[in-house]
């Protein structure tokens, strides 16, 4: 390769086709959503996939591996938003160049293969790297030392020039480094070792470890990570007994070096995108940072999209509603005025749909969520500025907590949009004062907080033999208790916890399934089991209660499924992919699984559309997965490497994280990867009725479903519901004839509210030339105080026009009782309004009735809720007209 500029394409495939030549298998980039992982927000690192694989709760049948991964900071523990279009390297979205050694290689290789990629297949010169070290790892930096002697240093000039750097407990605390790298607080860890570039002398900062590191001359571009030890809760470490390598290097840095540019930003595939910005933007200055801004936020979001996340007001929808607000302010600082953030999503495709296609796949509803997103901001996005700028203005120095909360509650502004605006003008955010009126106001900013990792059952056993697709029942061994989560060696009658047994039929809660419930049991003892959950990947916990006898480690027991609740779930799983399939068919491709629930009672699945359904789309829905019930098609299951799966068109369901081998699953038309149980053939479902369809966040719906029996009872339940209301009409149990009936009744109705309006309309005007005679002088103008009898407010608004139009000069006002209710209506002819106004009158009678009201000066409305004070009400208007007339 020479020193020309290479893509970014091509730094991919570089990268990839030199570790699968070093015996890697190449993985592909996970979702941006982890997979069954509730401790991230988002993938932040290429080793989120192979995460159990470290813990040793998965295992893979290759033991080196490599990918380019796609990864997200903005949101949770890491968070690079704020820094993104201000410096050269932060990024939301950003490429993961990454290889790993699962018990295989160690140091030795993986610095050396880092080294020989870097200078003699990138080309990179030898001079313009560093490498730094744990201070205790004398073997890495012997590794170092062997490295650069062989490419022609001498010992002598790698230490005169701080080839190799020492990097100490500089965080703080034991272990806390930057040399140092955890997975959590207890767990795998170890030292890593560091590849610094140096950009040159005319670049201001410092090499690391030094007093200016925060320079952007040396930039970290690789870390090679060696796990070698565990940590316990007391802060000492044991070596692991197969030491792993996880290392990453991001791909837009390594561009910026290899395409000979200082700046990320600078590199060809922003190159395009700050371009396309500006297209849509009108700006002509390239080098602006709002542009940046743009371009990194596209990726992000796209990308978001592409994996199931749409904006919304909580968890990770609203990070990615904060990034594509962000965005769009941006763009409003360049002087776009309307939404114009979606139309770059066809020049992302353009540039990244070769390596992630499912970006490609999806463009038109990226485009879509893009564009209802940014209309919903633009139409308050201009007021919310206006009320930042003025709240900014005058020297201050603070915005107030109480007007960034109502830019964030009342105009859609993220607080750390408001925080952007002021950090560009040398300004900063009361944020105490932000999270005091949102307290007071109690509203909440549900973006996820802080993750740890989950403690499981200190289990480490074998794992347990699942039998539960073909048998409800097994002889099995009980190789495990647990009681208030400790390990024990036996159980009591009345003691609830946990069972593991060797063979297990019990199905453990995954991929929305629930766990199933049932009986384990022998001579000694009753064991009922209320729940069935995974302690790890391979290993079933059976919770319950003992209820008879005891139970022991060791014990021969029988292990029992209610059959009854499994035979239940299996019919509203297998219908769960039925339906989805049929949603797919119906509403587009564009359908994904956002979660789902299944049960005994019902299945409940979220899925990614942008609008309520129509009943015709519902029926269409249960008249697909119906058809496929009647054809009675019989359900096949295969255990195969993922790539073959993916080669047969299986689904995939978003959120889920796969192993190697998966299970492949065809019921009826439908083809899906999925574990759990399902009938035998689709006929054994029975009946497919949807319940109900809502929306439970922006872009994502929910519709609930029932099958077999319980269906049948909905059904049944809807036909005597039928058949009482015709007998009500007195016509046949038809939908046509109840349909007609009801129509007349409407149209009856219809008659006869025009017939009492009209009725209400003739005792308005009489009571009108009745009421006349009521009016007293008040200083020349005639002041009317009534109460009608049985009126309501459109006849107290009749009787008042047509008293206006017969009596000059007048102040009218009008009052209905019903129980405890007042109305009151006030009027004012247009010759009196000048002395007296309707609204303040109608204020004054009602706020003497425990209500209140208002409207214009000749007319207005209110109410009340205390009907014993009205007469008193009435009685003090004469005194205040008189004050005003």
């Amino acid at each position: 390769m020479s020193q020309s500029v290479i893509s970014v394409a091509d730094i991919r495939k570089t990268f990839l086709d030199f570790f699968a030549s070093k015996g890697h298998t190449v993985v592909a980039s996970s979702p941006l959503v982890p997979g069954n992982d509730p401790t991230l927000m988002f993938t932040n690192s290429g080793m989120v996939q192979f995460k159990d694989v470290f813990l040793g709760s998965d295992k893979r049948s290759y033991v080196r591996a490599a990918s380019v991964q796609a990864c997200l900071r903005a949101g949770g523990k890491h968070n690079d938003l704020e820094n993104v279009g201000y410096t050269a390297r932060h990024h939301t979205f950003f490429e993961m160049l990454g290889n790993w050694s699962f018990g295989d290689y160690f140091k030795r290789e993986s610095l050396q293969w880092a080294w020989e990629l870097l200078t003699e297949v990138y080309k990179l010169p030898a001079d313009k790297l560093y490498a730094t070290v744990y201070l205790e790892d004398d073997e890495a930096y012997g590794i170092w030392e062997d490295i650069f002697v062989k490419a022609g240093w001498t010992r002598e000039r790698i230490v005169q020039e701080t080839r190799i750097i020492r990097i100490g407990d500089n965080k703080g605390g034991r272990y806390k480094s930057d040399n140092f790298w955890m997975m959590a607080d207890t767990g795998p860890c170890g030292p890593c070792s560091e590849i610094f570039y140096d950009h040159g002398p005319h670049i201001p900062g410092g090499p690391p470890g030094s007093p200016e590191e925060d320079g952007d001359r040396f930039i970290e571009i690789w870390n090679n990570v060696f796990m070698q030890f565990n940590m316990h809760e007391d802060g000492s470490v044991t070596p692991l007994p197969a030491p792993c390598v996880d290392t990453g290097m991001g791909l837009e840095r390594l561009a910026a070096i290899l395409q000979h540019v200082h700046s990320n930003y600078e590199i060809d595939i922003f190159d395009a995108l700050i371009k396309a910005a500006a297209r849509e933007t009108g700006c002509t200055d390239l080098s602006n940072k709002s542009l940046r801004v743009i371009a990194d936020h596209i990726r992000a979001t796209a990308f978001l999209v592409s994996d199931g996340v749409v904006p919304s007001n909580e968890g990770r929808g609203y990070v990615q509603r904060r990034i594509v607000r962000r965005a769009i302010r941006h763009g409003y600082k360049l002087g776009k005025k309307s939404p114009f953030f979606h139309k770059l999503v066809p020049d992302l495709v353009e540039l990244m749909g070769a390596a992630y296609p499912n970006l490609a796949n999806q463009a038109d509803r990226i485009t879509d969520i893009l564009r209802i997103e940014e209309e919903r901001f633009f139409e308050t996005l201009q007021s919310g500025m206006q009320i930042l700028d003025a709240a900014l203005e005058g020297g201050v120095k603070v915005l107030p907590g109480e007007v960034a909360f109502k830019l964030h509650d009342t105009y859609g502004f993220p607080l750390d949009l408001s925080a952007d605006v002021c950090r560009e003008r040398d300004l900063s955010v009361d944020e105490a004062g932000f999270a005091v009126a949102m307290e007071k106001q109690k509203a909440q900013a549900r973006a996820a907080g802080k993750f740890k990792m989950d403690k499981a059952l200190d289990y480490s056993g074998a794992g347990n033999d699942f039998v539960g697709y073909e048998d409800l029942t097994a002889n099995a061994k009980v190789l495990a208790l647990y009681a208030d989560g400790n390990a024990v060696t036996e159980l009591k009658a009345g003691q609830a916890g946990v069972v593991v047994l060797d063979t297990t039929p019990f199905y453990a809660e995954s991929g929305g399934q629930v766990g199933d419930q049932g009986m384990i049991h022998n001579a000694g003892g009753q064991f009922n089991v209320a729940d069935t959950l995974k302690i790890k990947a391979d290993v079933f916990g059976h919770h319950g209660e003992l209820k008879t006898g005891s139970l022991k480690v060791g014990d021969a027991v029988q292990a029992h499924v209610d059959t009854a609740m499994r035979a239940a779930t299996v019919r509203n799983h297998s219908a769960t992919h039925l339906m989805h399939k049929a949603l797919r068919e119906v509403l587009g491709s564009h359908v994904q699984q956002k979660g789902s629930l299944v049960n005994a009672e019902r299945t409940r699945f979220d899925f990614a559309h942008n609008a309520p359904l129509t009943d015709a789309e519902i029926e269409r829905i249960e008249e697909i997965v119906n058809s496929e019930i009647i054809a009675n098609r019989p359900t096949h299951a295969r255990v195969m490497d993922i790539e073959s799966a993916q080669k047969t068109g299986a689904m995939m369901l978003f959120g889920e994280k796969y192993g190697e081998n998966v299970r492949v699953l065809d019921i009826g038309t439908s083809r899906e990867l999925c574990g759990g149980t399902h009938v035998n053939a689709t006929g054994e479902i029975g009946v497919f009725k949807v319940l109900s369809e809502s929306g439970v966040a922006a872009g994502v719906r929910r519709i609930e479903a029932i099958t077999g029996p319980r269906a049948l009872a909905s059904i049944d339940q809807e036909l005597g519901g039928i058949k009482a209301v015709a007998k009500l009409l007195k016509v046949p149990a038809s939908g046509a004839s109840i349909a007609a009936a009801v129509e007349s009744l409407l149209i009856e109705k219809k008659a006869m509210e025009k017939e009492l309006a009209a009725a209400k309309g003739k005792l308005a005007s009489a009571q009108g030339d009745e009421l006349m005679k009521q009016a007293v002088d008040v200083k020349g103008v005639q002041l009317l105080v009534a109460t009608l009898e049985g009126a309501d407010a459109k006849t107290l608004r009749d009787t008042m026009d047509k008293l206006k139009d017969k009596i000059k000069t007048a102040v009218i006002v009008l009052t209905a009782v019903d129980g405890e209710k007042v109305q009151i209506a006030a009027g004012v002819t247009a010759d009196t309004t000048g002395k007296v106004k309707a609204g303040e009158l109608a204020s004054f009678v009602a706020g003497q009735v425990g209500g209140k009201g208002g409207g214009k000066p000749d007319m207005a409305m209110a109410g009340g809720t205390n009907a014993a004070a009205l007469p008193a009400a009435l009685a003090s208007v004469q005194a205040w007209v008189a004050e005003r007339v």
